[in-house]
């Protein structure tokens, strides 16, 4: 099973990265704690409401996302930082293709999108 990731293993260990040296990323200032930093999260929710994609499969709308969150960030946060959240399975859509044919896309939820945004934003 060469390539898996074990997410049982820290992520440290896993990254290859000794829990030291990434202690050190951008001043000494946690990654974890920079993808979650309020700052952060705040500019990727406005970047997922202005994108105003689809609502995933547990049909919360970009609208409804930060209504949401003010609910139910505490136990999201907790199950990020105890590593038990998993993203919601993807909603499949057929898009048409300029040649008149159709295309599947995957639609993440708002949630889901929200996270990647604030990692990728780091």
């Amino acid at each position: 099973m060469e390539g898996l990731v074990n997410p049982e293993v820290p992520l440290s260990v896993r990254s290859g990265v000794s829990a030291g040296a990434a202690e050190g990323v951008r001043g000494g200032q946690d990654l974890w704690e920079q993808v979650f930093a309020p700052a952060n999260l705040a500019v990727a929710l406005g970047r997922v409401e202005r994108n105003r994609g689809a609502a995933g499969v547990d049909g919360v709308s970009a609208q409804e996302l930060r209504n949401w969150c003010r609910d139910n960030w505490a136990g999201v946060r907790e199950a990020l930082d105890a590593g038990t959240y998993r993203p919601m399975p993807v909603r499949q859509v057929m898009i048409p293709k300029p040649d008149g044919g159709q295309r599947k896309l995957g639609v993440p939820t708002v949630l889901d999108r929200l996270i990647q945004q604030a990692i990728a934003q780091c």
